[in-house]
């Protein structure tokens, strides 16, 4: 097809995921709030007994769950967003790579899932922890609930994103541009570049550096393993 119609048809795609994250977003606005006590439920129960969360802006009080649910709703329209993405990608690909791309593309969804809920159910406590552990004596932890926000949105994207490693590398693999050998041999250079991300990505603390280098130091070694079974089973 022409340029023209490429653009018409990716424009066409971008409508459908914005409608369908405004569908959702729509459906959750009703819950900000409810949605907000959860998020924020790992640094309350760390919090003294005097401190509380605070707005230090008029419109955080508004703003920041309207945010939240904006960020769940694309969240949970992920595998709908992924999905458009590959109607739009699917056509112009062969047979074989077909079906490279649909488990490769459900593993993205069930990996950054996976991230998410690493970076919730795990990450967030123990950093949290960290940093009011260390808080000097006369200083009362009290949170602004927008740089939380952020600070808990920076920190699922990290972690999502860096779940993916192993369909990063099996694909780096398959598609030629690097061999097994050259990763395994590579192996500790690698290692060190996963902590020197993570020290750059992460906040400023030890805590933080080592939960999300050690799982992106596994997780290659996971898409490793995966692409010597796949060549292995090509060879058979």
């Amino acid at each position: 097809m022409p340029i023209t119609e490429h653009l018409i048809e990716l424009r066409s795609h971008l409508i459908k995921i914005c409608i369908g994250v405004l569908v959702i977003f729509i459906g959750l606005v009703g819950f900000s709030r409810q949605l907000y006590d959860f998020l924020s439920q790992p640094l309350v129960a760390q919090l003294p007994p005097n401190a509380t969360m605070i707005a230090t802006d008029i419109t955080s009080n508004f703003m920041a769950p309207i945010r939240l649910t904006l960020f769940v709703a694309a969240f949970v329209a992920m595998p709908y967003i992924l999905y458009q993405i590959w109607s739009f990608v699917a056509p112009g690909l062969y047979k074989k790579e077909k079906r490279i791309a649909i488990p490769v593309l459900l593993s993205s969804i069930v990996l950054f899932y996976a991230g998410v809920a690493f970076a919730y159910f795990i990450v967030l406590k123990g950093v949290l922890k960290f940093f009011i552990t260390f808080a000097p004596q006369n200083v009362l932890p009290m949170t602004d609930i927008a740089s939380y926000l952020s600070f808990a949105m920076k920190l699922f994207m990290v972690f999502g994103l860096t779940f993916e490693i192993p369909v990063v590398t099996l694909l780096l693999i398959l598609i030629g541009l690097v061999s097994v050998e050259t990763l395994a041999d590579k192996r500790r250079y690698i290692i060190v570049g996963c902590f020197a991300i993570a020290a750059v990505v992460t906040p400023p603390d030890g805590v933080s550096m080592l939960m999300l280098a050690i799982p992106m130091w596994l997780l290659f070694e996971l898409g490793l393993l995966l692409a010597r079974v796949l060549i292995k089973q090509k060879v058979h």
